[in-house]
């Protein structure tokens, strides 16, 4: 008998689904070795010996297969029966597969076929677990999980099995591990420790979200606070509490804490309650509503020909478009706002229900669907929210869509510059220090009170995201009427992760929300006005004072005014151009309601398409049941990528993927982690508590410079071209890649083998091999710096002491007949080398980087014209390769008289 190896640590969360599923995988695989011939080498022995001791450490927080299950498959090994094991093994269910991680109902090994399989209508039911916490013996824990079985009805929608941990950690590490948990039933008897072996990134992590002096505590607060830590961590959850005391007495002060509460004895209203908060998750208005209609019969007397594949399915020569996406696309089509169906422009139905359950989803006040895409909802908040003359402060390098919708708004813009990064041609994002001493310069010029709005991206295209938090607590302690809009659209998935989520703007509004009502913060307040105001005159005293010091705003006069942008079709599961607008105003409907309605009259069609909306719905749907696991999975296979660059000897020689302190500069890191979640989960929350950006874990920016080819070669013609991996996004020497919640294990092998292969390829090139544009011993190809913003001409801006402009005088000057002429990029440099003051007439976007390198109105720089000289980008918006630049005529004359322009007197 082999001597059983003691329980490994449990790890860091993140990899846990990863390893279980190995190991499972590979337990089949020995069991059937060792079964085909028992006199087996010691090495594999070894092997199994120490993925038991895995299993059972992790096991114990899944109800299925569950620990029961590794100790009978243990004792069979350990009796030398593997042909039982396999067997056993055979018939387990819910086994997690090594190449997805998700778990199977169907039986493996090699007696598959003798094993009894669920009958299907139990097959197809979702299947969840159910989480319950209190220090039952094993005949007990046995005996509640018969009880809630012998619940079930044939009817129920959804089947569930439970599993029992005994404490305080183990409940929380059960949240963290497995994602199949929907509900967690609390029951007074849970002891605070854990017995298991937690790795210690687990254990810090669990020492942060346990509050002190539980151990000592009375029965009430200990339930409270394991209430309120998991409510923490999955906010999605449902928790109730099994009381056996009289539960009238504790109603009253718990009721908010859980979705209900029972007595010991109500297990049948506790099956139907946790059927029930699941059924809620799992609603979908909207889509519920577009099947029903395309089932009934009806005749179309209206637009839409296509509504119910009437002109397609008698037509002999579009056949094909029925064949290809369905009879049901079809049949779902319409402009009827009947049946269920609602408006987008008036909803008070489906659509309004389904909103309404995207507001909970992602913690907002308020949802909003579009089918237009971001660049849609980013125009609505804007007109709802700027009037002309406001000014909003804005990074230079958000989406174009935001640029345009200042345009049209009549806003006056003032540009921020983000860090640059110019080693690899991107730029990272606006320091906290900046945005204060734009404010503290018009509060200086008295003109704070023109100030509306702060615009700024998070997540980057590039993955640097803000602490939103602190962004809006400091602005606000300058100005607190400030309205915020984050362009999440690349950051959409963050909502599920209890370590991203801090740092989403919907989850800092309400975590300042809750933070404004407390004495002590308000106390905190008073303490750091009186030192930051002068005590004779109550005036501020010097700008310095307020730049180093961590504002705090005064919460009796600040007001949360946050709205938040996300392209759901980008990072969750939506077609494309579907996207959402979450609101926490606390304003909104004294100040923005109308005005909101408005705006998204303005740019919402009266035709929207409705596979669109109700793509939106399911994507809300598959958020709140499996966004957990999902958006862990997407983080773990990143990291699983840039730990084979960094590994692999051939890989490492040509790629690097960049790490937090290339892409932060230090100034902005409190903590030293290069990689955090590669560290740990606790290291994670640790750097994304304190450094002011962080790298999102899911994107991968990897260095080529060493392979001598630029990203834009490499993306097309070694990526896309010769091996069908697509991505959007390089610089000059760099790549981005991107997992997403669909992202599976078999695609990170792939990218992993390509780049093995090029690798190979770059080593001991084939003569017939395409050249490089730069020779790789010569090493990086240099960038020219990236060019801050320059300034508006004069005429475009209200004074020298701000640095805003305006945009829209400047964008429709340009319609007037002869204000504007094309000059070539020689002819501008030549005009500005002169010192002629050339001001461009429209934006000008290259993609990449993707933002504008000029804006109407913009005085165009040396700095500008060098980095677009460089650029060797192929799509470059508002710029004609043929012609140029389009400039403003005046104080230009078009004169290329003598190989240059001349001044006009004006």
């Amino acid at each position: 008998m082999n001597t059983p190896s003691p329980s490994p640590a449990i790890g860091t969360p993140s990899r846990a689904w990863r390893s279980r599923a190995d190991a499972w995988e590979f337990l089949g695989y020995a069991l059937k070795q060792l079964a085909a011939d028992r006199h087996q080498e010691s090495g594999l022995l070894s092997q199994v010996d120490r993925t038991f001791a895995l299993l059972e450490a992790v096991e114990p927080y899944w109800a299925e297969p569950g620990v029961g299950a590794v100790a009978q498959l243990r004792q069979l090994h350990d009796d030398g029966e593997p042909q039982a094991a396999l067997h056993l093994l055979g018939g387990l269910p819910n086994l997690p597969l090594a190449s997805s991680g998700e778990p199977t109902s169907a039986p493996r090994g090699e007696a598959a076929e003798e094993d009894t399989v669920e009958q299907p209508d139990q097959a197809e039911r979702p299947r969840f677990e159910v989480l319950v916490v209190d220090a039952l013996s094993i005949e007990e824990a046995e005996a509640l999980k018969t009880t809630m079985a012998a619940q079930r009805r044939p009817s129920d929608a959804f089947t569930y099995t439970v599993n029992v941990v005994p404490s305080y950690e183990d409940a929380l590490v059960a949240v963290l591990l497995n994602p199949d948990i929907q509900a967690v039933v609390l029951r007074p008897g849970f002891s605070i420790p854990s017995s298991q072996q937690l790795g210690s990134d687990l254990r810090r992590f669990l020492v942060r979200h346990t509050s002190a002096g539980l151990q000592e505590s009375r029965p009430v607060r200990r339930i409270l606070g394991l209430a309120e830590a998991i409510s923490g961590l999955r906010p999605e959850l449902d928790v109730y509490l099994v009381a056996g005391v009289s539960i009238e007495s504790l109603a009253g002060s718990l009721t908010r804490k859980f979705r209900r509460i029972f007595r010991r004895q109500d297990h049948l209203d506790l099956h139907l309650s946790l059927l029930s908060g699941v059924t809620e998750r799992y609603e979908t208005p909207f889509f519920t509503a577009l099947q029903e209609y395309s089932r009934r019969p009806a005749s179309v007397f209206h637009a839409l020909p296509i509504s119910r594949g009437a002109s397609v399915g008698s037509s002999p020569w579009i056949r094909d478009m029925a064949d290809f996406y369905g009879t049901n696309l079809l049949l779902a089509e319409t402009s009827a706002t009947s049946g269920g169906l609602d408006s987008l422009l008036d909803p008070h139905g489906s659509i309004k229900r389904a909103q309404d359950l995207a507001a909970r989803a992602f913690g907002a006040q308020r949802s909003y669907f579009v089918t237009n895409g971001t660049s849609t909802a980013n125009k609505i908040v804007h007109q709802s929210l700027l009037a002309p003359g406001d000014v909003v402060l804005v990074d230079r390098n958000c989406h174009k869509s935001h640029h345009y919708a200042f345009m049209l708004a009549g806003a006056r813009v003032s540009y921020l510059d983000a860090y640059p990064l110019d080693k690899y041609a991107f730029y990272g994002a606006v320091p906290v220090a900046s945005l204060k001493r734009r404010l503290l310069e018009y509060r200086r010029a008295g003109r704070l009170h023109e100030v509306k709005m702060v615009t700024l991206t998070n997540c980057t295209f590039d993955g640097v995201v803000y602490d939103v938090e602190r962004v809006m607590e400091e602005c606000l302690a300058i100005k607190p009427d400030l309205v915020f809009l984050w362009d999440e659209a690349w950051f959409a998935f963050a909502r599920s992760h209890p370590v991203y989520r801090r740092r989403t703007g919907m989850a800092a509004a309400a975590a300042l929300e809750a933070a404004f009502s407390s004495p002590a913060y308000a106390a905190r307040h008073a303490e750091q006005a009186a030192a930051l105001h002068d005590p004779a005159t109550g005036e501020p005293i010097d700008d310095d004072a307020w730049l180093n010091t961590r504002l705090i705003p005064d919460p009796a006069k600040a007001r949360l005014r946050v709205y938040a942008t996300q392209s759901t079709h980008k990072t969750l599961t939506s077609l494309r151009q579907g996207s959402m607008i979450h609101v926490y105003d606390q304003d909104f409907a004294d100040s923005n309601q109308e005005s909101f309605r408005e705006a998204y009259m303005t740019h919402t069609s009266t035709s929207p398409n409705y596979q669109i909306l109700a793509s939106l719905d399911i994507g809300r749907r598959q958020v709140e049941l499996e966004g957990f696991g999902l958006v862990q999975r997407q983080s773990d296979l990143a990291v699983s990528v840039a730990q084979a660059v960094a590994r692999h000897p051939l890989l490492k020689k040509y790629f690097r993927v960049l790490s937090s302190r290339d892409l932060i500069g230090p100034q902005y890191r409190e903590t030293t982690s290069t990689m955090p979640l590669r560290d740990g989960l606790a290291e994670l929350e640790d750097a994304w508590q304190r450094d002011e950006f962080v790298i999102d874990p899911s994107r991968l920016t990897l260095d080529i410079s060493r392979t001598g080819i630029d990203g834009d070669t490499f993306r097309h013609s070694y990526l896309m071209d010769d091996h069908g991996i697509q991505v959007n996004k390089t610089s000059r020497n760099t790549v981005l890649f991107m997992t997403n919640i669909g992202t599976s294990r078999s695609s990170v092998a792939y990218l992993i083998e390509v780049l093995v292969k090029l690798a190979e390829g770059f080593e001991n090139p084939h003569p017939s091999a395409r050249p490089r544009t730069v020779a790789a011993a010569s090493g990086p190809h240099r960038t020219p710096p990236l060019p801050d913003f320059s300034t508006f001409a004069s005429r475009f801006r209200t004074d020298d002491a701000c640095e805003d402009g305006d945009i829209r005088a400047a964008y429709f000057e340009s319609y007037k007949p002869g204000s504007t002429v094309y000059l070539s990029a020689a002819e501008v440099t030549a005009a500005v080398a002169k010192g002629q003051e050339v001001v461009s007439a429209g934006f000008v976007t290259p993609y990449p980087p993707g933002f504008p390198i000029l804006v109407p109105g913009q005085v165009v720089t040396p700095e500008t014209l060098e980095f677009m000289d460089a650029l060797d980008t192929r799509e470059i918006h508002g710029f004609d390769h043929e012609r140029g630049y389009r400039v403003f005529t005046d104080g230009l004359a078009a004169s290329r008289a003598g190989g240059g322009l001349v001044a006009v007197a004006s």
